[in-house]
C-alpha cells in the first residue's frame, strides 16, 4: 500500500492513522541522519561486500533461546550474523514482508528497513531497553539507503531475491564497525520471534530463499512459562499472565513446528533449548552441519561483534556466557500449575520432540 492508499483508506479502527505516523516518523529519522549527506553522495561504494547469501532463520515463540543462538553465531567467520532481532517483517516484524516487483525502489527501502538501528547508533546497542550494559553501534542509516539503490541500479532485471539481496547488502554495509565484514559467508542468521508460526510466512520465504533453512528451538513448557510470565512483567505487557492463554500460544508455536517439518523437511532443524543449554557443543556441531560451515570454538560463547554478552534473561541472572540453571525455572512453579501444563501441553509437547535432533 502507497501513501496516498494510507491517506484514502477509511480510518475507521486507527490502524491506518498509527501506520502513516510509523510511516512519516520512519522518513523523518532516517533522512536525518546524517548531516553530511554530499559526502556520502560521493562515497567510494566499489569495496563494499556483496551479500548474497541466503538466510538461516531462527524462530519460535519468545523466550525459547533464540537469542542466545543468534549470539553464539554472532562471530563465526562463515557467516553474516544480524545483531538484534531481525526486523524485515512488515508492517509486524513477525509477518513476512510480501513485496511486489511493481513497487518502487523507495517503497521497498521503507517496507524492510529497520528502525531499531537508529535507536542503537544513539544509544548504543542493547539486547532489552532496561539493560544497563550497551555496547557501541555505528550505523549510518542514509548510505544504507545510498547502497540498496546502488546495488538495484546495477542490475539489468529485478527479481524478489535481488531486493532482499540488496537490502542485506546495504545493512552490512552501512554497519561501519561490523568486525566480522568480510570472508566467504555461507548464510546470513538472524532471529525473529513468531515469524515461523504462519505457514504463509514460511511459504513466501522458501520462495525468496530455496537455498534457506529454519532452526526452530523448543522449550520445555514448565521452563517456558516462568520465563515467559516474568518477562512479561518486566515488560508491561499483558501477555502472558493467564496461565491457559500462554500455554495457548506455546502450543501454537509448537504445532507449527511440527508443519514446518514435514513440510519443508532437511531445510528444517529442531533443536531443544534443554540441549543448547546443557549440551551447547553437541549442539552447535551438528548446525554446523547443518549450514556447511566448519565448526569452530567460537560458537560456544555468546557474544556482541565479537565481545561476550549477557544472556537475554527474565531472572536476575545477569552475567556472560550460558546460564546452566534457565533449564530449572520449574522449580519457581505450583504443584497445580505444572499440573495445568502437563495436561495442557503433554501431547503437542511429545509430537515435537519425535522431530527434534537428539543428541
Amino acid at each position: 500500500m502507497n501513501l496516498r492508499d494510507f491517506l484514502t483508506k477509511p480510518m475507521e479502527s486507527g490502524k491506518y492513522q498509527r501506520k502513516i505516523r510509523k510511516y512519516f516518523k520512519r522518513r523523518k529519522l532516517l533522512l536525518a541522519l546524517p548531516s553530511n549527506k554530499l559526502a556520502l553522495k560521493k562515497a567510494d561504494l566499489s569495496q563494499l561486500v556483496s551479500v548474497t547469501a541466503p538466510i538461516a532463520l531462527i524462530s519460535q515463540i519468545q523466550r525459547s533461546g533464540g537469542s542466545l543462538l543468534s549470539q553464539l553465531f554472532d562471530f563465526h567467520p562463515q557467516l553474516h550474523a544480524h545483531p538484534h532481532e531481525l526486523k524485515i517483517g512488515y508492517p509486524k516484524k513477525y509477518i513476512w514482508p510480501d513485496l511486489n516487483l511493481k513497487q518502487s525502489p523507495n517503497r521497498w527501502f521503507n517496507i524492510l528497513f529497520e528502525e531499531s538501528v537508529i535507536r542503537h547508533l544513539q544509544e548504543g546497542y542493547k539486547k532489552e531497553p532496561t539493560s544497563d550494559t550497551t555496547f557501541p553501534f555505528v550505523f549510518v542509516p542514509y548510505l544504507q539507503k545510498r547502497i540498496f539503490f546502488d546495488y538495484l541500479g546495477k542490475l539489468d532485471s529485478i527479481q524478489l531475491r535481488d531486493i532482499f539481496n540488496a537490502y542485506m547488502t546495504s545493512y552490512f554495509g552501512a554497519w561501519i564497525d561490523n568486525k566480522n565484514y568480510s570472508g566467504d559467508k555461507k548464510f546470513i542468521t538472524g532471529f525473529t520471534p513468531r515469524l515461523s508460526e504462519k505457514q504463509i510466512n514460511m511459504k513466501m520465504f522458501f520462495e525468496i530463499y530455496p537455498d534457506g533453512r529454519l532452526i526452530s528451538i523448543i522449550r520445555n513448557p514448565k521452563n517456558w512459562f516462568p520465563s515467559a510470565l516474568r518477562h512479561n512483567q518486566k515488560i508491561k505487557k499483558d501477555k502472558y499472565s493467564d496461565i491457559y492463554t500462554a500455554l495457548v500460544q506455546w502450543k501454537q508455536n509448537s504445532e507449527a513446528m511440527v508443519k514446518n517439518k514435514e513440510r519443508f523437511n532437511e531445510k528444517v532443524c529442531i533443536i531443544r533449548f534443554e540441549d543448547l543449554i546443557q549440551k551447547t557443543e553437541g549442539v552447535m556441531k551438528y548446525l554446523s552441519q547443518f549450514l556447511e560451515i566448519e565448526y569452530n570454538q567460537i560458537l560456544l560463547t555468546p557474544t556482541f561483534n565479537g565481545t561476550p554478552i549477557a544472556a537475554n534473561t527474565s531472572f536476575d541472572d545477569d552475567k556472560e556466557g550460558i546460564i546452566r540453571k534457565t533449564v530449572e525455572r520449574h522449580k519457581t512453579l505450583s504443584s497445580e500449575e505444572i499440573e495445568i501444563i502437563e495436561q495442557e501441553t503433554r501431547f503437542i509437547y511429545d509430537q515435537v520432540l519425535k522431530q527434534a535432533e537428539r543428541f
